[in-house]
């Protein structure tokens, strides 16, 4: 009730001053437009959508599921750093290009015991983005609020665009916070600051992170649209991270043993059907965001397919500069804002037609 009550009296006040400048004339709009009564009020004031979407994200950071997934990606990742950290001594070898690359070794290594950085999020991303959207919509109708703030004198798609605002403003705090904090912790600990290639690939791949988490976000929206139970939201969202992290492999490997060329078959058949396995591969999201992060904190990966002797023949291995490895890996970073985007359409199309009407 605190919420339709503060987005009353922020409408009502922008209602009253439209009205007093529309039965005003121009000198009286100067009047009030430099009074100084009504200047404090404007400060005061705020627009629905900046309430709508504050309240979100106060929602959100008190909510227990909030805190838990955050406090479990905040100690894998703790964890996955002191794994770098402790080896990271044995991670330089003789003729090892991504040698340059000594800081952004605290992203990728492991000893085997804990996976790496980008592996922790890559993982526990998809989570933080279904829980923080499974129930956006079907709980605000079943508890019957929705018609009630619908029934404010506010457009509708300012809840949904405020929903996904909100939700995004949280997932972006958190990742270049826990991204800082990994930097900061690696500065002191091992007294090497990062170049400046090395921070904005990382800040790069802070961001295609916060892309990642927002595809999932979006489509865990979506089900809350669609679906009038909280719990079967949730559970179709799940259902499908866990389809692409784990079911979704297991059958392209059986497509790719039954495809297999003969063992005498000539090398461009061999390439043929190993880029076949790779694109049916990239219709998967993870693999999208493994094989961009694993380009972008890995300078050394020049290429994300096979290879043929001819175009090997003669090459010096060494690392890409970043403005290559972004060209690399344009095609998988397009592919997850498409994604991000259309699952975002869908939400918002559907919510405009939606009945709100609690039953």
């Amino acid at each position: 009730m605190t919420f339709i009550t503060a987005i009353s009296r922020e409408v009502k006040f922008m209602s009253d001053i439209a009205k007093q400048i529309k039965h005003s004339g121009k000198s009286w709009f100067g009047k009030l437009a430099h009074s100084p009564g009504l200047a404090s009020r404007r400060e005061v004031a705020m627009h629905p959508f900046r309430v709508i979407v504050d309240k979100e994200i106060s929602d959100l950071v008190r909510s227990w599921r909030f805190k838990i997934l955050i406090g479990i990606i905040v100690l894998t990742c703790v964890g996955s750093l002191y794994t770098a950290l402790t080896n990271i001594s044995h991670a330089v070898k003789p003729g090892d290009p991504d040698n340059a690359f000594f800081f952004l070794k605290l992203f990728t290594i492991s000893d085997g015991t804990l996976p790496p950085f980008f592996v922790f999020i890559s993982f526990l991303g998809p989570l933080l983005g279904i829980s923080l959207g499974f129930d956006a919509i079907n709980s605000e109708q079943n508890r019957g609020t929705l018609s009630r703030v619908m029934a404010q004198p506010i457009h509708r798609d300012y809840l949904i665009n405020a929903k996904f605002m909100a939700s995004i403003t949280v997932i972006s705090v958190m990742f270049f916070a826990l991204g800082f904090l990994v930097m900061g912790l690696g500065m002191v600990i091992i007294g090497i600051p990062p170049t400046p290639e090395e921070f904005l690939r990382i800040v790069f791949f802070i961001v295609l992170s916060i892309f990642y988490v927002a595809l999932w976000l979006n489509l865990s929206i979506l089900f809350s649209i669609r679906f009038r139970q909280a719990a079967t939201s949730a559970l179709a969202g799940i259902s499908v991270w866990l389809f692409f992290s784990i079911f979704y492999n297991l059958i392209v490997k059986l497509i790719a043993r039954a495809t297999m060329p003969p063992g005498m078959a000539p090398e461009r058949y061999v390439v043929a059907h190993r880029n076949f396995i790779l694109d049916l591969m990239r219709l998967s999201p993870s693999q999208l965001f493994s094989e961009a992060t694993t380009t972008l904190l890995m300078p050394s990966v020049r290429s994300l397919g096979p290879l043929t002797m001819e175009q090997v023949h003669g090459t010096i291995p060494g690392p890409l500069p970043l403005g290559q490895s972004l060209l690399l890996v344009w095609p998988q970073l397009t592919a997850i804002i498409a994604i991000t985007v259309v699952c975002f359409a869908l939400s918002y199309v559907f919510f405009m037609r939606k009945e709100i009407r609690s039953r």
